[in-house]
């Protein structure tokens, strides 16, 4: 007995290229059905959900060309460019047809928009049929980023585990745990019991061989740990470091729309106190100023000189306890050291600011 796959067919021991067509539209999905000659779990791994996210696409196709049924124990599903609209008109981030960010429309609307109407159509026709989920994501070209990956934290105690141990697998410094339960593909994916991540590596819209071959390795590696991929690592595929927990994570966006002038990278580590970057008024006036109230890495940020009124501006992360959850017993008081007078939610706390971020990479 074979897997079906809307249009698209694959019997055991076989693999198939094809487009998965959609029925809202002429447009179609470029995947590829992988069934091992094993019987195992059914994987997704995709690419494109933000279409020009070259990473992640060039990531899944290069797999998709690599792998063979001999290679695998179950079904393996790898959908190269999830927003193939986006990716042929070559917007950034959103759907030509309705100018949505398809990663904060999840689960979908069937009487919806465009792209209201593709979460609709992969949340029923394939996270139905799925056990895992590899998300395949780098910063667009607007987004400074540092690897790291993601798994889901808003979910069952045992899908939050299995994710954490797919993370785990990733040759990555640190891996953050979503508190988003909506919105995002792999976030709402997780709410269904389906453990999830989404690697982040690249960033500024470009993408190279050897960012690509990395995330494959990824890929390849959590495939492994989950018992789907049988083939033994290379040398140049071993696990080199285990990503540590960031236990906290905050988003910081701005108040005002103005141009931005960042004074740090993405991977740098940051000092309690230090300068981050300044917004500036179209006349060059400092309207506002950004400092962290603890050491923290930033895991991301803006790069684009134009910033719109309440938009993402820098994302950190820090292992340590909060100065938040430490109440007024710290030296540096909120005023001093935090001027952006936005709500520091962290890992454990609230989702206004992390939604937007996290949907956006």
């Amino acid at each position: 007995m074979g897997f079906q796959l809307g249009n698209l067919y694959v019997e055991k021991g076989e693999k198939v290229c094809g487009f998965l067509k959609l029925p809202f539209t002429e447009d179609e999905l470029p995947v590829t059905l992988i069934y091992g000659q094993e019987e195992g779990h059914t994987v997704l791994v995709d690419g494109g959900i933000h279409n020009a996210e070259y990473v992640g696409i060039e990531c899944v196709t290069g797999l998709a060309a690599k792998l063979q049924p001999e290679d695998i124990k179950g079904i393996l599903i790898l959908l190269h460019i999830v927003n193939v609209n986006g990716f042929k008109a070559r917007t950034v981030s959103v759907s030509a047809e309705d100018g949505k960010n398809l990663n904060r429309v999840f689960p979908g609307d069937a009487n919806g928009t465009y792209t209201d109407k593709l979460a609709y159509f992969i949340e029923k026709e394939i996270f139905s049929k799925i056990d895992y989920y590899i998300d395949v994501h780098n910063g667009d070209w607007f987004e400074d980023l540092t690897p790291f990956i993601y798994c889901v934290g808003n979910a069952s105690e045992e899908t939050v585990a299995e994710a954490e141990r797919m993370a785990q697998a990733a040759d990555m410094p640190f891996y953050v745990k979503s508190q988003s339960g909506k919105g995002g593909a792999y976030n709402y994916a997780g709410t269904l019991g389906i453990p999830s991540v989404l690697i982040e590596r690249g960033c500024n819209g470009m993408w190279s061989e050897e960012e690509v071959a990395a995330s494959q390795k990824d890929v390849k590696n959590i495939l492994r740990r989950i018992g789907m991929l049988k083939t033994r690592p290379t040398l140049a595929e071993m696990q080199m470091r285990v990503p540590k927990h960031m236990n906290h994570a905050h988003y910081v966006d701005s108040e005002k729309a103005g141009c931005w002038f960042p004074k740090k990278k993405a991977g740098q580590i940051v000092k309690a106190g230090e300068l981050l970057g300044e917004l500036k008024d179209y006349f060059g006036n400092v309207i506002e100023e950004f400092r962290l109230k603890e050491d923290a890495i930033i895991l991301y940020q803006t790069i684009s000189y134009s910033v719109p009124e309440n938009s993402p501006l820098i994302a950190y992360g820090h292992y340590d306890i909060c100065i938040d959850d430490m109440g007024n017993t710290h030296q540096h008081t909120h005023d001093e050291l935090h001027k952006h007078r936005k709500e520091h939610y962290d890992d454990h706390a609230g989702i206004h600011s992390r939604e937007m971020w996290e949907d956006m990479i």
